[in-house]
């Protein structure tokens, strides 16, 4: 479903990304993982169209989308749900969902809603209360269900557990699972290890900017170097 080859790639003269190359099948989990700065996000946002310099190839079902503007990869299958949630504040969670659904039928909308609130009960009891009231796992509920809307076949998910609590990472990397259970493809770019490698099939080891390894859940939660760097065992 997604193909990258090659990409390198940055915000100014010197690239932040190098060469780098990975793919994800339909409906396949497939983590990013690294520490801080090592170029996780720079990969999203170049997916997305938002990675002011690229060179390289991403193709998403065979469609190269160098031509194509951000704005319009979301009709191409894709959504994303960005690192910080960024939900609009003064807006309600109802609004904030119809938002992820603006290139739709109205027709379709309704389905897609009762997706959401039957993913995250919580958004339906909250559906009329301004976005910016919620609790951070409340809110990424929020991000995560307004990338839903746009019916997407590839999910995107910038580090999803950022600064919420054990229990509301358990809850929303659950729920990462249902949607994948659903035949959505999802690439998850995360931090937090040993909780990615519960929900992924395979992962990526991202390193200054490079792939540095990769492998299944299975065999990364093994290799010596791994719980070392990044499980602390």
């Amino acid at each position: 479903m997604l193909s990258i080859t090659d990409l390198t790639g940055g915000y100014g003269p010197r690239p932040v990304l190098h060469g780098v190359s990975l793919k994800v099948a339909e409906g396949e989990t497939v983590a990013i993982l690294g520490a801080n700065t090592a170029g996780k996000t720079s990969i999203i946002k170049a997916i997305c169209g938002l990675l002011p310099k690229v060179a390289g190839r991403i193709e998403l079902n065979g469609r190269d989308l160098a031509r194509v503007p951000a704005h319009r990869r979301v009709g191409l299958g894709m959504a994303c749900v960005p690192e910080g949630r960024h939900v609009f504040p003064e807006m309600t969670v109802y609004e904030n969902l119809l938002l992820g659904a603006y290139h739709r039928r109205k027709a379709a909308l309704e389905s897609s809603l009762q997706r959401c609130f039957h993913l995250f009960p919580r958004l339906a009891e909250r559906r009329g209360q301004a976005a910016g009231t919620l609790s951070g796992g409340e809110q990424q509920m929020v991000a995560v269900g307004r990338a839903l809307m746009a019916d997407p076949k590839l999910l995107l998910l910038d580090e999803p557990s950022h600064g919420l609590a054990p229990m509301m990472v358990d809850e929303v990397h659950q729920a990462i699972v249902k949607v994948n259970q659903e035949g959505i493809a999802v690439l998850l770019i995360e931090q937090n290890v040993a909780s990615a490698l519960k929900v992924v099939s395979r992962a990526y080891v991202l390193e200054g900017g490079r792939i540095a390894m990769e492998g299944t859940a299975r065999q990364l939660e093994t290799n010596d170097e791994i719980r070392r760097t990044y499980l602390g065992i």
